[in-house]
């Protein structure tokens, strides 16, 4: 049964006794698995216009003096459930860890209509809005619309395949993405519809001619054998709303509940993007689409999207040639400052990156990244400003999960036409995936999937679960009551497994048991609440 989630599915409740514990409590019942955002909405809510010149100047000169200013502590985040993790909705939906994803399934993505490839002659409707790069809306065989988008000319393959694996591998950890896949075609499997147009980046249109789109073919790449590689994007279904703010929530959408700053999922993908180098973060490569509910036409409501990765996986920082990106912002201030102090003489933590000599594969590798320093192109995206290390540590466990195989899966539906490139590119997700787990591993406890067993509390040590550490851990136990009164303390227990159980324990009807683990010299502490000895209720991160 879908349930109603505005807030953390937890009671505030201030401590009767003298403990310092968190004050959180919980009900006493399952924990919330689907939110309830997909309620009819009669009136469509206003699309938003992106005005590319005001979204920088507030973020990169407005938002950092207003945070510089701003005296409120930092809130945890909204939009969780009371084990702490994130339920289904129309932003995110569980898939990684939740089921089982097939090698075929990442490679297909969230295929529908599946590629248009088979399906020539293509009809070219319109150039796709904007007018800057070569793009095409067209209408295959079946009738199915795509928007058709292409490698820089001297990149080939690089922003096509950052875009089909990059959108294969968020939509296997849970996100909304548009179906796309890389195809091969020739200039004369286009037809130019009767009504054919060319947009600029006003969206003033008029007709297009052939001669126009045959000049247009020449300004991207043609391989050896006159055929031309694309990412072809279906045309998503419903009503176009524009992307989705960084702050606050749609006024006109009733849905839409939780200020976007303190969403767990959008401050968590903090850690997913860092990953996967997803540097273009920015309102405008976010949609949202008014949709129909397939269980029920008449319903309306509006879901959410993740768009355009073709700046992924270093593409951006290669066709650039930029080797700050992913280090710094476009427009970063204090970087400036202190190579301004130090007369340039402070060496700086992108300088001695080097390219890749792989074809199809961007400024991507493991041996510069710092999965806490990471910085996308723009600094104007809040949720990323307010994220905490306990929304990264969501994000983490999430993409911690993938394996090779799975990597490998998403990676080949990229179509990349060199072995070597292939396996570079699979080798630094894994090593980049390792190393974004095991920071925020170490910065929030890594306990998780806690059950009660036989009188005992286990869990599993996701550092060990994953291989992440060899370093000893212990794990101190100290059960309270309701109140916060202490029960008793344990002696530490000394990881010998990834899954460890505690000896039995004295619950009392309401307990809150209090783990610390330490390993290398830190000490990490997360509260399990338990009803009556028998089940796991609520966690609290601290």
């Amino acid at each position: 049964m879908m349930k109603t989630l505005a807030v953390v599915s937890f009671l505030l409740a201030a401590c009767a006794g003298t403990s310092s514990l968190p004050a959180a409590r919980y009900h006493d019942a399952p924990p919330v698995a689907v939110v309830d955002d997909r309620r009819d909405t009669p009136k469509s809510p206003a699309p938003r216009v992106y005005n590319r010149w005001l979204y920088q100047l507030r973020g990169n000169v407005v938002g950092p003096i207003k945070r510089a200013l701003d005296a409120r502590a930092d809130h945890r985040a909204l939009g969780t459930n009371a084990l702490d993790e994130v339920p289904n909705s129309t932003w995110f939906t569980n898939r990684l860890g939740a089921r089982t994803l097939t090698a075929d399934e990442l490679r297909a993505g969230p295929g529908r209509a599946g590629s248009p490839e088979p399906h020539m002659p293509w009809t070219v409707q319109s150039t796709k809005v904007g007018g800057r790069n070569v793009g095409f809306i067209i209408k295959d065989a079946r009738g199915e619309k795509f928007i058709l988008k292409f490698d820089k000319k001297g990149f080939p393959e690089t922003e096509t395949a950052a875009g089909v694996i990059v959108g294969r591998l968020l939509w296997g950890m849970g996100w909304n993405v548009p179906e796309e896949h890389i195809v091969y075609f020739r200039p004369t499997d286009l037809v130019l519809a009767p009504d054919a147009k060319i947009k600029d980046v006003f969206g003033h249109a008029r007709p297009l001619r052939r001669a126009e789109l045959e000049d247009m073919l020449t300004r991207v790449d043609v391989g050896a054998d006159g055929r031309i590689r694309s990412l072809a994007s279906r045309m998503l279904d419903g009503k176009w709303l524009g992307g989705h703010p960084g702050e606050g929530t749609r006024a006109d959408d009733p849905n839409d509940r939780i200020a976007h700053e303190r969403r767990r999922d959008l401050r968590g993908s903090y850690a997913m993007f860092a990953w996967l180098d997803h540097v273009d973060v920015k309102e405008d490569n976010s949609l949202d689409m008014l949709v129909r509910d397939p269980a029920d036409p008449s319903r309306r409501y509006v879901k959410h999207y993740q768009i355009d990765f073709g700046s992924a996986l270093g593409t951006f920082g290669r066709v650039a040639g930029d080797l700050r990106v992913g280090h710094e912002y476009t427009l970063d201030f204090p970087s400036m400052v202190g190579s301004l102090a130090s007369m340039g003489m402070r060496e700086r933590t992108w300088e001695r990156r080097a390219f890749p000599h792989y074809p199809g594969i961007g400024l991507y590798d493991a041996a510069h990244y710092d999965p806490g320093s990471w910085k996308p192109l723009y600094a104007g995206y809040l949720p990323f400003h307010t994220a905490d290390r306990i929304d990264k540590l969501w994000g983490a466990k999430i993409l911690i999960q993938y394996t090779r195989a799975q990597l490998r899966a998403a990676v080949e539906a990229g179509r990349l036409g060199d072995a070597r490139s292939v396996e570079y590119l699979v080798d630094t997700l894994v090593a980049r995936q390792r190393a974004t787990a095991s920071y925020w591993f170490e910065r929030t406890s890594p306990l998780d999937r806690f059950t009660v067993e036989d009188g005992a509390l286990c869990f599993d040590d996701l550092m060990r679960t994953y291989e992440l550490s060899a370093a000893a851990a212990t794990y101190t136990t100290t059960l309270y009551d309701y109140d916060g009164g202490q029960l008793v303390a344990h002696a530490p227990i000394r990881a010998t497994a990834a899954r460890t159980c505690t000896a039995p324990l004295a619950f009392a009807p309401y307990s809150i048991v209090r783990i610390t683990t330490k390993r290398l010299g830190r000490a990490l502490d997360i509260y399990v609440h338990v009803a009556h000895g028998e089940r796991v209720i609520g966690v609290w991160r601290q």
